[in-house]
């Protein structure tokens, strides 16, 4: 009877602690997220790990916060192309969208009340679905005088106060007008402008997913 007992407790010193196999909660479950833009988020020029939507979820992965990421950019895309897609573009079970349109018209001097319309009516059907928002803004070049820079910039600030969303002010900064930072085009980041641009909103992204976690809680 004793050698049983000397194998039982030599067998429990030997075995692992039962919680090491099983955690004591399950992991998060991640956050599907869906990056809503144009060439600039959807990575023209660079392989699809190299884009925008690839390599946030990378920084967040390496934080240990998982996304389920979706790259919806489309290149040459408006804002008025983006409310035409949305729907099929935003799938049923999206918890995050981040928003990053309006370059291509200020590129092409789209009237501002066309873009303010355009992204007004994305963030009222994105809010009707109980889907949150992070708005990426964009800056109008210089070309089309200071009335138009200063009617689009606008855009922005305001439907962000106005729909309570978090605004990313300018999805470029850091890498506008920087020859190293950008593709002989002078307009689409390289991979290094890519991460830059990841770096600098990263912390916002973070808060932001932060409001969803705490919501599903």
């Amino acid at each position: 009877m004793f050698a049983h007992i000397r194998v039982l407790i030599m067998a429990l010193m030997t075995a692992g602690p039962v919680w090491a196999q099983t955690p004591a909660t399950a992991p998060a479950k991640p956050v599907k997220m869906v990056v809503l833009g144009d060439s600039l988020s959807a990575g023209l020029g660079l392989s699809a790990p190299a884009a925008f939507p690839a390599r946030l979820q990378k920084a967040l992965a390496d934080k240990g916060i998982k996304v389920d990421m979706t790259n919806a950019g489309v290149s040459g895309d408006t804002t008025s192309g983006g409310r035409d897609r949305l729907d099929w573009s935003i799938p049923d079970g999206t918890e995050a969208v981040i928003v990053e349109l309006g370059a291509n018209d200020a590129l092409r001097g789209i009237d501002p009340a066309v873009t303010r319309a355009a992204l007004t009516d994305i963030l009222t059907r994105l809010k009707a679905r109980k889907i949150a928002v992070l708005l990426c803004g964009m800056v109008a070049p210089p070309n089309y005088g200071s009335d138009y820079a200063a009617r689009f910039n606008a855009i922005y600030p305001e439907l962000a106060k106005s729909f309570g969303v978090p605004l990313y002010p300018f999805f470029l900064e850091g890498v506008a007008a920087d020859a190293k930072l950008n593709q002989a085009d002078g307009i689409h980041p390289t991979a290094e402008g890519v991460d830059i641009i990841v770096k600098n909103i990263l912390p916002m992204v973070e808060a932001f997913l932060g409001t969803i976690s705490g919501q599903r809680s």
